[in-house]
């Protein structure tokens, strides 16, 4: 995992940016950490076969900024890498402009290294990367906001999180 500052424009953001790679499972549950509750339109996730990438353009809560009393959003990319397949469920492509909210990121292997990256989403949507080993890039972009509001959770008992 590797975590450097940036060189932001936006000198509030400058050292808070996150520039992050994940290797092995234990990468992807940091990654996991940081993008939760991030938002993704549909039309800003790509399939690029010729290069083997999966890429999404997001809008990353910042929780590391929550914990020090800031509600900040900031534009973020990911990308994976040695993608074979994609497969998508729980909603329409055609809905470009539709927004998800991603909840998750997990690794199920099959015969190492190889296996199955899985963004889980909510609302039961989910995309599906069949990899040949991990190999994941996140990155802040310089586009920062103040959010509206933190992100939050129904619980069973139906109180937010």
């Amino acid at each position: 995992m590797s975590e450097q500052d940036a060189g932001s424009k936006n000198p509030a953001a400058q050292n808070e940016a996150l520039h992050l790679l994940a290797f092995e499972d234990d990468d992807l549950a940091v990654l996991s950490a940081n993008l939760q509750d991030a938002l993704v339109r549909i039309a800003d996730m790509a399939y690029l076969p010729k290069e083997r990438r999966f890429a999404l353009l997001c809008q990353r809560f910042d929780w590391i900024a929550a914990d020090k009393g800031r509600k900040e959003r900031c534009q973020t990319g990911l990308h994976f890498d040695a993608v074979r397949k994609v497969s998508i469920q729980g909603f329409d492509q055609t809905r470009r402009d539709r927004v998800l909210n991603l909840l998750s990121i997990t690794f199920e292997p099959s015969e190492a290294p190889a296996g199955t990256v899985l963004l889980t989403f909510s609302a039961g949507g989910a995309v599906r990367l069949e990899v040949d080993y991990i190999e994941a890039q996140m990155s802040d972009l310089d586009l920062r906001w103040k959010a509206r509001r933190r992100p939050g959770h129904v619980l069973g008992d139906d109180k937010p999180a």
